[in-house]
């Protein structure tokens, strides 16, 4: 199939847990659709009402941190949902990703053009996590019924039960205020270095990165 690469590079990521609110705060070793769909919308410059989108990406980075972090926890006025004017500072430990790697596959045109030239700047997790676009480049894939080597991305869980963390996590968010979740279900979060991986009969594309064979797999998302 032919397609569209982008190559997203970022010094650091980190990809909160979505129902840790306080204390140690880990990340996922891959990014959630959403997120990836949040690169799109920041790129674009504004919320994308995608109906039908076929998208695939992989994820790879050098090393895993923990590092001490400032945060701010406001108050809230009593018996109101309204913030007070109490704040006070706390330390929690993050842990991070550095020396990252985002590829993303893409067939619609429009969506390639937006990360051609970002209207919002991109990052990968948190506001101090600047992402780059590195390179874009057209590529034709080669369809492998059989794959083995599915690392680097997150998986539907249901029907596949590829090894992995077990995440439910959301595909999109809505464009209200609060933003809610849209298509929460659950994930096998493939890490790129995990060592041992099985034969799956989930239909995949090869690629070919940094010399290494990598069975992509696309999303077919309806919202």
């Amino acid at each position: 199939m032919k397609t569209y690469r982008i190559k997203i590079s970022s010094w650091t990521a980190s990809f909160r847990y979505p129902n840790l609110i306080s204390g140690f705060q880990p990340t996922l070793d891959v990014p959630p659709i959403s997120t990836v769909l949040g690169l799109l919308n920041a790129a674009a410059g504004k919320y994308i009402e995608h109906s039908q989108l076929k998208i695939a990406y992989y994820f790879e980075y050098g090393a895993k941190a923990v590092d001490l972090e400032t945060i701010y926890q406001i108050g809230i006025v009593k018996g109101k949902k309204a913030p007070s004017n109490s704040v006070k500072s706390n330390v929690i430990n993050r842990e991070f990703l550095f020396d990252c790697r985002l590829y993303i596959y893409l067939e619609d045109r429009e969506l390639v053009e937006f990360l051609k030239n970002p209207y919002y700047s991109l990052i990968l997790g948190r506001s101090g996590d600047l992402a780059t676009v590195e390179n874009i480049e057209e590529l034709e894939l080669t369809e492998n019924s059989m794959p083995e080597n599915i690392k680097g991305q997150i998986i539907p869980f249901a029907g596949n039960f590829l090894a992995g963390e077990i995440q439910a996590l959301p595909k999109y968010f809505t464009n209200s205020i609060p933003r809610n979740n849209i298509g929460t279900e659950p994930y096998s979060v493939i890490s790129h270095n995990l060592k041992n991986t099985e034969t799956s009969s989930l239909k995949t594309y090869t690629d070919i990165i940094d010399d290494k064979e990598v069975d992509i797999y696309f999303h077919e998302l309806e919202f």
